[in-house]
């Protein structure tokens, strides 16, 4: 539950004109790294709770997302012409 009311003020907070929507299904790796950090930084939260298995606890560890950040980082780098998902898939299910 505070995990829900944390990304409701991170959402709040965002302003009108940052509005966006992002179909990550059809984003690229080239898209994704090429993207503004505040963009880049809500695509990588959001995946981080999207590969969490239900049973986790509500506990964010910085050393395992910054990790996992740098290895999507590097696996987009290398290979800009897949997709978002698939690369996410490849390192976060590791």
């Amino acid at each position: 539950m505070r995990y829900l009311f944390a990304l409701a003020v991170l959402i709040a907070g965002l302003s009108p004109a940052a509005a966006s929507k992002w179909d990550l299904s059809t984003m690229s790796c080239q898209q994704f790294v090429t993207s503004d950090k505040d963009t880049i930084a809500l695509i990588l939260t959001w995946l981080d709770a999207y590969y969490r298995d239900e049973d986790d606890p509500p506990v964010i560890d910085t050393d395992k997302f910054v990790k996992n950040a740098e290895k999507l980082g590097a696996f987009c780098a290398a290979n800009p012409q897949l997709g978002l998902i698939t690369a996410a898939d490849k390192v976060f299910d590791e």
